[in-house]
């Protein structure tokens, strides 16, 4: 316990940095958790952020009315439900289409996801308990300070006076950040033959006006990123959709679009699950993971942790084909269950599946799913736009198709995952781009509009592995896919996220937060403690007071809201740290009073 303690006659005093849907659930959580853990004490909570409470950057109300949600509506619940494995009470609320009184299918555009969310913040503001208030500072924060064992100053942009604060919690959510050594090159590149480029982005804040109409745009990036601004210079500038045709307004640009994948996400599902669900998790659990963690030499992700990964998603794909499609099978679930679960890895289990299911389009092969396009090659550049055409249509067309429901079973698989490679922290980059890969992407109406932009000649393929190259005055970009085709543009655009690194990170405060001995892992995420939040230092050290949520701790989940009765990773992060802020400040105060 901390030697400093509050004044009895002085409210606890909180401060969030971070507004937006991560803030919001852990507001939701101390009033859950507060008549437990709080009951008859004063909080101050202080929330810092430039945007208004609830809807964040991201869905803040000023953006265009044509970005969508890549989830339905039905599927999109800030509230906690009886999946969520947590020790604060379950508050159950309406998802995004109950609350809005809309279809259950629709993708809902990001303003209403905004208007649900301040509504969202509103009640769990007002679900608070009268001694706790809340008070809202439009700004940045530029750093904290403060001792281990005192009270941190939270000092603000613009003001001369920290705010002081006996918790700090970083809800930052998505981050800018400096550019990268190449991105370094490319725009000092740019701005030396007076060409266009832009780096990775939120798209919603890129200024598009720089890419002129019917010029060539090289696009790097072929994931949500991508198909937001598909959407911004094309119906953003007025061309319209009638039916699968696209009718051009003139002002855009030809899109060439690659990635390392060279293919879009994978389609959002369109149909509904029915009957009993896999029972997840089977191969990997919490044992499993309290497993790795308790290896003296650590593990390594690729040898240790992927072979699980691989057998939970077959187990996920194989019960629901063995239990509601068994015609495609030859052998008894309880006869392939057994065999499967003893098999081990590798040539074992691919002779199972192979004599227990008959048809290889029936076998789950992550492999070829993550990289449709390696070892495939096309005589011309023609030919691979109507090859990529027909295998979006392909995509389109199985997972708009119930009888390919092992596609929903590995979805939920992915999810389970999810929740459980949380525990392990700083696993790399490349399972959550997997993930999101194979069950964040985009709504099937826009892979249909692609398509049309596609065939309208708005939006040409580049390929697999898309090598960018500046010289000559221009960029260049070619594929292995396309051997010996190059295209040339005088812009390039980026179309991802940036990477949310401690070092790299524009945010001044998380800047200086890693000056001042946080912890990083090796890809740069900051560090913090598994069971409730809290920032670690470099040596593995939690720090009483400062606590951190989001995509740039190595505790990152898929999102800060769910799925409906998924677990919701982010929902049980929020509940923990919620009931350790409330336990601290509860135990500090008795302190006071002692």
């Amino acid at each position: 316990m901390s030697s400093e303690t509050l004044d009895p006659e002085a409210p606890a005093t909180l401060v969030i940095v971070g507004a937006g849907p991560r803030g919001t659930g852990l507001i939701e959580r101390i009033a859950a958790n507060a008549p437990e853990l709080y009951a008859g004490s004063g909080l101050d909570i202080h929330l810092v952020d430039p945007h208004p409470p609830g809807a964040g950057r991201i869905w803040r109300a000023a953006q265009s009315p044509l970005l969508w949600m890549n989830s339905h509506a039905e599927d999109v619940t800030m509230f906690t439900d009886e999946s969520v494995e947590m020790a604060g009470p379950v508050r159950p609320g309406p998802t995004l289409h109950e609350w809005a009184g809309i279809d259950g299918r629709t993708f809902a555009d990001r303003q209403l996801q905004g208007s649900y969310l301040r509504w969202v913040h509103e009640q769990a503001v007002a679900a608070l308990p009268p001694e706790i208030t809340v008070h809202h500072h439009p700004g940045r924060a530029l750093r904290v300070s403060g001792p281990r064992s005192g009270r941190q100053q939270v000092w603000l942009e613009g003001r001369d006076q920290p705010l002081s604060a006996d918790l700090v919690v970083l809800a930052h959510g998505h981050l800018d950040a400096e550019l990268d050594d190449e991105q370094r090159e490319l725009a000092a590149y740019a701005a030396e033959h007076r060409l266009v480029h832009l780096p990775p982005d939120f798209t919603a804040d890129s200024d598009l006006s720089a890419l002129p109409a019917g010029e060539p745009v090289l696009v790097r990036g072929f994931g949500l990123a991508f198909v937001d601004l598909m959407v911004l210079l094309t119906e953003g500038r007025g061309g319209r959709y009638e039916g699968d045709t696209y009718v051009p307004s003139g002002r855009e640009p030809v899109l060439y679009v690659g990635s390392r994948r060279g293919v879009p996400y994978h389609s959002k599902i369109g149909y509904d699950w029915t009957g009993e669900r896999p029972p997840l998790p089977r191969f990997l659990g919490p044992a499993e993971i309290d497993g790795l963690l308790a290896r003296p030499g650590g593990f390594d992700f690729r040898r240790d942790v992927w072979p699980l990964v691989e057998k939970e998603l077959g187990f996920a794909h194989y019960h629901r084909l063995f239990t509601v499609h068994a015609e495609r099978t030859a052998i008894a679930w309880t006869d392939f269950e057994e065999k499967y679960e003893a098999a081990s890895e590798g040539a074992e289990r691919e002779a199972l599946v192979a004599s227990a299911v008959p048809d290889p389009r029936d076998r789950l092969d992550l492999a070829a799913l993550d990289r449709p396009l390696d070892g495939v090659t096309y005589g011309s550049f023609a030919e691979f736009q109507e090859g990529l055409r027909g295998y979006v249509e392909d995509d389109l067309s199985r997972r708009h198709d119930a009888a390919h429901s092992t596609d929903l079973a590995v979805f939920l698989g992915l999810l389970s995952v999810y929740g459980q490679l949380v525990r392990l922290g700083d696993i790399g980059s490349g399972w959550h781009g997997f993930f999101s890969y194979l069950a964040s992407g985009p709504p099937g109406p826009r892979l249909r509009q692609l398509l049309a932009l596609s065939r309208a000649g708005v939006l040409k393929f580049v390929g697999a592995d898309m090598a960018v190259h500046a010289r000559d005055g221009v960029f260049r970009a070619s594929s292995a896919t396309v051997p010996g085709f190059s295209v040339e543009a005088r812009a390039l655009v980026e179309a991802r996220l940036p990477e949310p690194t401690l070092r790299r990170a524009l945010d001044p405060l998380l800047r200086e937060l890693h000056a001042d001995g946080a912890g990083e892992t090796p890809d740069g995420l900051l560090r913090v403690d598994r069971a409730d939040g809290r920032v670690l230092d470099r040596a593995g050290l939690p720090h009483p007071r400062r606590f951190a949520l989001g995509p740039h701790t190595d505790g990152r989940t898929p999102g800060a809201f769910t799925r409906p009765r998924t677990g919701g990773p982010a929902f049980r992060q929020n509940d923990a740290t919620a009931r350790a802020a409330l336990v601290f400040l509860r135990d500090l105060g008795a302190d006071a009073v002692g």
